[in-house]
């Protein structure tokens, strides 16, 4: 199989998803690509591939609030590792004391957005926040403004490239 055809069939895979759910098909991939944490989800993609379907600030919007929910799964792994932390020996708990307080002293909100927002595996900020008891509040809202920010990117990326690409590999859109 190649390239070019994979690409149109990863087109028309999207366009077909695009028209029959739009918006919400967009909230639902990136829910379920930033979910995944041992399996990844290459959601990123369907950014590109919508973004000259769907207006482009709103498709990052969508994009953003759909992966900025689906990091809550990360987030609820290290809420629930409490237990495994009571087996920690002096040293170790030590360190941890260290980090938690490094994370919940400003720094944590930073932490998270910065990795939201660039490729860098985010799911460990969810792990690490739920870990040190870091309001869920704060961990949503600079998740979704760091997506917000990656997925406008993508966006407007997929909006000015697609085209681009697509006469590359003499594929129609």
């Amino acid at each position: 199989m190649d390239v070019a055809s994979l690409i149109a069939g990863f087109m028309a895979w999207s366009q077909g998803l695009i028209l029959n759910f739009g918006y919400l098909g967009v909230f639902i991939v990136s829910l379920v690509s930033s979910a995944s944490i041992i399996f990844p989800v290459p959601g990123f993609l369907f950014i590109l591939a919508a973004s000259p379907f769907l207006n482009p600030w709103l498709l990052g919007i969508v994009a953003g609030a759909g992966s900025a929910v689906g990091e809550l799964t990360g987030y609820v792994i290290g809420k629930g590792s409490h237990k495994t932390l009571k087996k920690l020996n002096k040293w170790e708990k030590k360190w941890l004391k260290r980090g938690e307080e490094w994370f919940t002293e400003g720094r944590g909100f930073l932490f998270i957005f910065i990795f939201a927002a660039t490729p860098l595996p985010d799911d460990v900020t969810g792990i690490v926040a739920g870990l040190f008891n870091y309001d869920w509040k704060k961990f949503l809202l600079a998740s979704f403004l760091g997506k917000l920010v990656m997925n406008l990117m993508l966006a407007f990326a997929g909006l000015y490239s697609i085209g681009w690409l697509m006469n590359v590999f003499g594929l129609n859109m």
